[in-house]
């Protein structure tokens, strides 16, 4: 049967789930019902009905590296062998749509969810997706990837308002998504919870429809985030395909009576039903065996995956020609992280592992070295017990102890999804253990767990190696033993700067924003980009990584020209590009990561702001001893280009260009000129920028001296003094961040009603953020499901309450919001009872 012969009550009813995790399948059509399951970096198959912050018990599976890590690698094929294996995964435990990976680029290190996106450059986020995306699609499982667009924190994420112009949100908040899109073609994309210029991402038809549909070609099912859909019709309209999860029938009722009224047009409903109908088909498995839990066969292959994945994400930090370890080295193992590991962060995204390692056990297995002895170290939740750092300083200071492995990091509070880090230190307690080992005079290794970069205050001090494994999954500690050791010479190279201080971040002045706007007045100066063009100097720029080989670059040619007679990489083509020759110099197979940066021509009059450099392009490269090879990095559509917001194109500015290249955003030992334009997209239209509408009516603060003087701050990379009405200038934004609101509506979170005049709703705040707080100190984990209220505004109840809640309903709660506590208790009584009553109605016609 043709989906438009369906009626009209049908068709609606595919636009919304039908359950936590289930879409709404039609027999008559032949539309059967999906599962889609969390996660990026393992199978979060629920029991039961589930919820969907992950708090209900599900069914093992294969705990990976998370994203933030897995970056490390910069490897594509790699990120595409773990896919394939999570693809699997999501097949043999009755998963349809597997939602992942996350994309959004880190704009500041402090991002609670930071470990389950990629970088802050969208080249090595947009391709490391999209080697995820395809392994994950060869099983004919859908991938699904996430959040469609500029989200960048925790607090406020359900009522947040990110003002970003069009060329920066283009050129870096989008371009992943692009790649992604372009190279992968996903069969599904999920939007963000945020608006985006005053529109949410969900009914946000210049993002969902002008550039994901009709520019990139996107031809698949937008899904909304898990009660991130703000208007059913509207979402319709823009091209949001599937609202989750159920909002039982109150969104569908919504549809019904806007296609009967006209303002929704038949063939939108149409279209979006078409859109998840086709997930249906797609990623339909009739006749195929699929198993209740994994094989042991598919578990074993796997953790032997997530081991391989976690080597080459690994990054030596630090060496002083201590790596890899002498055999017959006897280690002081110290840190309770050494003995509870900790490979995953918390949130959604947390998978009930297959598996378990530590690292402790992991080195008493470990052929060669001997492990003399093991310490705590600290308290994991951070309290001050000087027993346990003397316990420690006397275990290193044994006879029989030649070296240190303090194992230290952050802990299950720092990084979560619905919490923003607090600060980009480490835990007092463990910095204070890292000075008093040092006392001992043994030397000593440091094993990083993080998620996220931290501030290393006793790095140049007595500290001899830092490796950092970031969270590496449930086969994390044995790779880690490997490197260690030796067996596995380290090759990861870091996918985000990490800056000497956070202070020193260009957005660390108003991040994150407690307030409805997010003003992005950093414009494109993020990560690298800041501090190169600023020339703040950090712990460690972005792209670096050492290794227990010697590399060297040599031979730079442009357009293929002047290659010699060494082997050809595999990857090289007859393509425009750069070509180059890497040599290992050393005794020792190593792999190196080759990065190619451009910096645009000197800055003419009226020419384009940009960074002092930009990564255009990236190859792991791996080499025997003493091997050379000839690397080929290609041109592409997003080499040269900028985008033109007042043309509404992207355009490639002519003049002399610098090509760079070499092994991190520092070293660059390779340099060539080369004259453009030649690109191939120079005159590539796209649909104009659309208005900003953020509702804060702040008239008159276009001002051509604030965009003069903000054009000179960014030049000069001093980002950190730019004011809002300077952004608001140069950019053409008309927000300033907002204070607390004197009057609430539905899309102000639970969090604010602290403000309240109103008793009842003031109470009703200031318990759950206490109540979170209190849970948090006792459990040393965040309460997650306190942390979603607190952030969800009342709109998001119609969505997440099964249908028990309607739009009328939420208005009553406004109403108690706002201090008119019985009469909004009153309303929302009487909505109660008419809404379950239209919702009776309703099912009992779809039944019939």
């Amino acid at each position: 049967m043709n989906l438009e012969e369906l009626s009209v009550e049908e068709r609606a009813a595919l636009l919304s789930g039908g359950s936590e995790w289930d879409s709404r399948g039609n027999k008559r059509a032949g539309v059967p019902s999906f599962v889609m399951s969390d996660g990026p970096h393992g199978v979060r198959r629920q029991l039961g009905e589930g919820d969907h912050l992950g708090l209900g018990a599900s069914k093992p599976a294969t705990c990976f590296p998370t994203a933030g890590t897995v970056a490390n690698s910069w490897d594509p094929d790699l990120a595409e062998e773990m896919g394939r294996a999570l693809g699997r995964e999501a097949h043999d435990l009755d998963v349809n749509v597997l939602l992942g990976p996350g994309m959004n680029i880190k704009r500041n290190p402090l991002c609670g969810r930071n470990f389950e996106y990629y970088s802050e450059d969208p080249q090595v986020a947009g391709r490391m997706a999209s080697g995820l995306i395809k392994g994950i699609q060869s099983n004919g499982i859908s991938a699904c990837p996430k959040h469609f667009a500029v989200n960048s924190q925790e607090l406020r994420r359900q009522a947040s308002n990110s003002v970003i112009d069009e060329r920066m949100m283009r050129e870096l908040y989008l371009t992943a998504f692009e790649i992604a899109v372009r190279e992968a073609a996903p069969h599904a994309i999920m939007t963000s919870y945020n608006q985006i210029n005053g529109v949410y991402a969900h009914e946000n038809k210049h993002l969902l429809q002008d550039i994901l549909r009709d520019e990139w070609g996107f031809d698949g099912m937008v899904v909304s985030d898990w009660g991130g859909s703000n208007s059913a019709v509207a979402a319709a309209k823009a091209g949001g395909s599937l609202e989750m999860p159920s909002p039982g029938y109150t969104s569908v009722r919504e549809l019904i009576a806007a296609v009967k009224a006209g303002e929704l047009p038949e063939s939108d409903l149409n279209a979006r039903a078409a859109e998840v109908a086709k997930i249906a088909q797609l990623t339909r498995f009739e006749g195929v065996g699929r198993d209740d839990l994994l094989r042991d066969d598919i578990v074993a292959a796997h953790h032997d995956v997530a081991r391989t994945v976690a080597e080459n994400s690994l990054v030596l930090l630090k060496n002083d020609a201590v790596l890899p370890l002498r055999p017959g080295t006897r280690l002081a193992v110290i840190g309770d992280m050494a003995c509870t590991p900790r490979f995953q962060g918390s949130g959604s995204s947390k998978v009930n592992a297959t598996r378990e390692e530590n690292l402790l056990d992991e080195l008493k297995a470990c052929a060669g070295v001997t492990v003399a002895g093991y310490a705590q170290g600290y308290e994991r939740q951070g309290a001050h017990n000087p027993a346990l750092v003397n316990d420690a300083v006397a275990l290193a200071g044994r006879v029989d102890v030649d070296a240190v492995i303090a194992v230290v990091g952050l802990d299950e509070r720092s990084e979560s999804e619905g919490l923003d880090r607090s600060t980009m230190a480490m835990p007092q307690a463990q910095n204070e253990l890292i000075a008093a080992l040092k006392t001992a005079g043994k030397p000593i290794i440091a094993v990083l767990v993080a998620g996220s970069p931290v501030e290393l205050p006793w790095l140049d001090d007595g500290i001899n190696a830092v490796l950092y494994v970031g969270l590496s999954g449930q086969a994390g500690a044995s790779a880690a033993v490997r490197v260690l050791a030796g067996a596995v010479n380290p090759s990861g190279h870091l996918a985000e700067t990490w800056p000497l201080r956070y202070s020193d971040c260009p957005s660390a002045g108003w991040y994150p924003e407690t307030g409805r706007d997010v003003i992005y007045r950093e414009g494109p100066f993020v990560g690298y980009r800041y501090y190169e063009t600023a020339h703040v100097p950090v712990r460690f720029p972005f792209g670096y990584g050492l290794s227990y080989s010697d590399f060297t670059y040599s031979g730079l040619s442009v357009d293929g020209h002047s290659v010699d007679e060494h082997s050809v990489d595999e990857h090289s083509v007859d393509e425009r590009g750069v070509s180059f020759v890497v040599t290992n110099d050393s005794d020792i197979p190593g792999a190196t990561v080759a990065q190619l940066y451009v910096a645009g021509p000197a800055e003419p009059a009226g020419g384009v702001l940009r960074p002092a450099r930009e990564l255009k392009g990236f190859r792991k490269i791996r080499l025997g001893a003493h091997e050379s090879k000839v690397v080929h990095i290609a041109f592409d559509r997003y080499t040269f280009r900028h985008y033109d917001a007042a043309a509404g194109a992207w355009r490639t500015q002519s003049g002399q260009w610098t090509l760079m290249v070499g092994t991190n955003v520092e070293d660059l030992p390779l340099a060539a000129p080369v004259t453009v334009p030649f690109i191939i997209n120079d005159d590539e239209q796209t649909a104009p920028a659309a208005p900003v509408d953020t509702g804060s009516g702040n008239a008159g603060l276009h001002d051509a001296a604030l965009a003069d003087r903000a054009l000179g701050h960014y030049l000069t990379g001093d980002v950190t003094h730019v004011t809002d009405a300077e952004v608001a200038a140069l950019f053409g934004h008309d927000a300033i961040p907002s204070s607390a609101p004197s009057k609430f509506s539905a899309n102000d979170p639970i969090s604010s009603w602290k403000y309240s005049k109103g008793f009842a709703a003031r109470t009703i705040a200031r318990t759950l953020i206490r109540r979170e707080a209190k849970i948090r100190e006792k459990t040393g984990a965040p309460d997650l499901n306190v942390l979603f209220i607190l952030n969800m505004p009342p709109r998001a109840m119609s969505k997440m309450t099964q249908g028990m809640v309607d739009s009328a309903m939420v208005d009553a709660v406004v109403r108690i919001a706002n201090g008119h506590t019985l009469r909004g208790a009153g309303a929302f009584i009487a909505g109660f009872f008419r809404n379950r009553g239209a919702n009776n109605r309703l099912a009992k016609e779809l039944r019939s």
